[in-house]
């Protein structure tokens, strides 16, 4: 493992309480929501990981506790190493702090997973949909999204198709 990665990591694993892992030569650091801002502050100023290079989540389904975790992948152009950093969240009202003030793309990263997953950020400066519809009702990556296929709708057969047509709970 590069010295510099190594540091970091010791330092989120005894400030933050992190659990470190290293998989196929790639480091994951599973950190708590509450911890989550400092640490990425810390990784910045003191570290040097200037990029967010992507941001998504997980839903594990129907495993409530923790249902999703939200995976930050953060790289350092300074000294070309990546760390990647997880936050496991409850599946009841999942929220986490946006972290816009840090890493300025994560606005759009954020929008879209409250967008398909409805992971709340606390904070954020625009949380609109911005991959579905305004008016979608829903959130099409969650495992518990009714899957669905469209039934050919015909004038004489609208009615009945409405009536049998899978909603999305809100």
């Amino acid at each position: 493992m590069d010295p510099n990665l190594q540091k970091a990591v010791i330092a989120l694993t005894t400030n933050f309480a992190g659990t470190a892992r290293e998989y196929r030569g790639e480091m994951t650091v599973v950190l708590t929501k509450d911890v989550l801002v400092k640490a990425l502050t810390l990784l910045q100023k003191k570290f040097a990981f200037d990029m967010l290079e992507a941001q998504t989540a997980v839903d594990y389904w129907p495993q409530a506790d923790p249902r999703f975790h939200v995976i930050y992948q953060l790289y350092s152009t300074e000294q070309n190493i990546q760390l990647r950093i997880r936050v496991p969240l409850d599946g009841n009202a999942p929220s986490l702090p946006t972290i816009e003030g840090l890493f300025p793309n994560s606005n759009w990263h954020e929008r879209e997973i409250w967008d398909m997953f409805g992971i709340h950020f606390d904070g954020h400066s625009d949380p609109r949909r911005i991959l579905m519809a305004a008016d979608w009702a829903g959130h099409p990556l969650r495992k518990d999204y009714p899957l669905g296929y469209e039934e050919v709708q015909f004038d004489f057969n609208a009615d009945e198709i409405m009536l049998r047509k899978p909603k999305p709970e809100k």
